[in-house]
């Protein structure tokens, strides 16, 4: 059985002058259910696409390929008009792994924002950017997290011994 294939109608002429200055910005950022996701770039041109579509206040298509073709024999999908993904230092293509707000990833630590903002300056944490804006993997969190608790027994026995000395 055969999905059918969503249509969508053109947009009204103030969400099509709204998608194209947010296009345009060159910053596109996919949330799902309120944490951001970075795309695999197949996923991310196919949006690309579909979104620029909108954004000329066209109508659109989508259907699931039949697998007819394999992806490696089509070309990438670039929509003109729409902007290429920014690169950010760091940043690991690719991946789809949720990344967390400081806000968002301090609360999972147990620590203050400004704290987790001094981690990620000085590189103890991984960072990446979204224009100005710092996103952190939870498993980076986490690891931290571990190597602290690592490192608790170590300084614990290293201070008794300085007390029986």
């Amino acid at each position: 059985m055969t999905p059918t294939p969503l249509r969508t109608s053109p947009l009204p002429a103030a969400e099509v002058r709204a998608l194209s200055r947010a296009l345009s910005a060159g910053d596109v950022t996919v949330f799902v259910d309120g944490t951001a996701l970075r795309l695999p770039a197949a996923a991310r041109d196919a949006v690309l696409d579909l979104l620029a579509r909108l954004g000329r206040g066209e109508g659109v298509v989508v259907a699931s390929d039949d697998g007819a073709e394999p992806a490696a024999s089509r070309p990438a999908a670039q929509p003109s008009g729409a902007p290429s993904a920014p690169t950010t230092p760091g940043a690991r293509s690719g991946s789809n792994i949720p990344l967390l707000t400081t806000s968002q990833a301090a609360a999972a630590a147990g620590i203050s924002h400004t704290y987790l903002r001094n981690l990620t300056d000085a590189g103890i944490i991984p960072v990446e950017y979204r224009g100005t804006h710092r996103r952190i993997r939870l498993s980076d969190v986490e690891a931290w997290l571990q190597a602290q608790q690592a490192a608790r027994p170590a300084r614990t026995q290293d201070s008794g011994a300085q007390v029986e000395e």
